[in-house]
């Protein structure tokens, strides 16, 4: 089995891939839209892509690009902790970087161990934390630091300088699968929760709209564990709503929702209804729960 995902080798994206499909052939891509569309074009079998973080909020590209150019449904998702690590080349130990290099959200997320320890020190944002990574690895006469996770240590053979040097240790991402409806995936046999995503379009702006689509789920005791708006990139203040249900598709309960927004004039898209897995460790004594 293929597995497409965002690297190089050594992402996060990565860890969730390894993560979720141990056995698999993995395959990195530079962007998330190349990830998809290896899936869309049949050169891969699934794709793990980054979709919500704890910090950051939600990655719009991905949401964008599923709803707008390549709808694929979602098959599962996987959360795994974020932990930044300051790595450097084994030919620089114990000297000062010159340079810390990474992803912009990377950095982002160690502005406070930046500021106490390497406040005169330049940064420059790279296309993932692996890609730092792998820049160090391919430097090694160059004083330079890269913000990046533990695999990727590992993969590029880096030397911790500073560990968990993230400001917050309740930092998640979650990454979701996709693949093609036909295809068979051989998902995590874990006892986990489910979830359902909708995609919801208003029919027009008119008083009360979204009060009306959230009381089709709250008379019938559905929980909704995110909400959140997107533009429909048709006009100004033209949005849609994706709606994350706790809960497997059923067939009653969901199916009356959509009906009864269908009703009101709304669209309803179902995006998908699938596992989510929660991994608690990040490394070597990973332990998978439900979400």
């Amino acid at each position: 089995m293929k597995v497409s995902y965002l690297g190089p080798v050594g992402t996060f994206t990565e860890m969730a891939a390894k993560a979720f499909f141990p056995l698999s052939d993995r395959v990195p891509f530079k962007t998330i839209p190349a990830c998809i569309e290896a899936v869309a074009e049949d050169a891969c079998d699934a794709c793990v892509v980054p979709i919500e973080n704890t910090i950051e909020g939600s990655v719009n590209m991905t949401i964008d690009y599923l709803v707008h150019k390549q709808r694929l449904p979602i098959m599962g998702t996987i959360t795994i902790p974020i932990a930044q690590h300051l790595l450097m080349h084994p030919k620089q130990a114990g000297k000062t970087p010159e340079k810390i290099i990474s992803h912009p959200h990377a950095i982002a997320q160690c502005h406070d161990y930046l500021q106490s320890e390497y406040s005169l020190v330049d940064t420059e944002f790279m296309n993932s934390t692996a890609e730092a990574a792998q820049m160090v690895a391919n430097h090694p006469d160059q004083p330079i630091a890269a913000i990046a996770n533990e695999l990727a240590a590992s993969e590029y053979e880096l030397d911790f300088v500073g560990y968990d040097i993230h400001d917050y240790n309740n930092n998640h991402t979650r990454f979701i699968v996709l693949a093609k409806e036909e295809t068979t995936l051989k998902l995590p046999a874990l006892n986990s929760g489910y979830k359902t995503t909708l995609m919801v379009t208003l029919p027009s702006d008119y008083s009360g709209a979204l009060h009306q689509v959230l009381s089709a789920f709250a008379w019938r005791k559905l929980n909704l564990s995110k909400i959140e708006s997107r533009p429909t990139k048709t006009g100004l203040g033209n949005y849609f709503f994706l709606i994350d249900v706790d809960q497997l598709q059923d067939d009653v309960l969901i199916p009356g929702v959509k009906s009864e927004l269908e009703a009101l004039g709304c669209g309803v898209d179902i995006l998908g209804s699938y596992p989510c897995v929660h991994y608690q460790h990040q490394s070597k004594k990973t332990s998978p729960t439900s979400c």
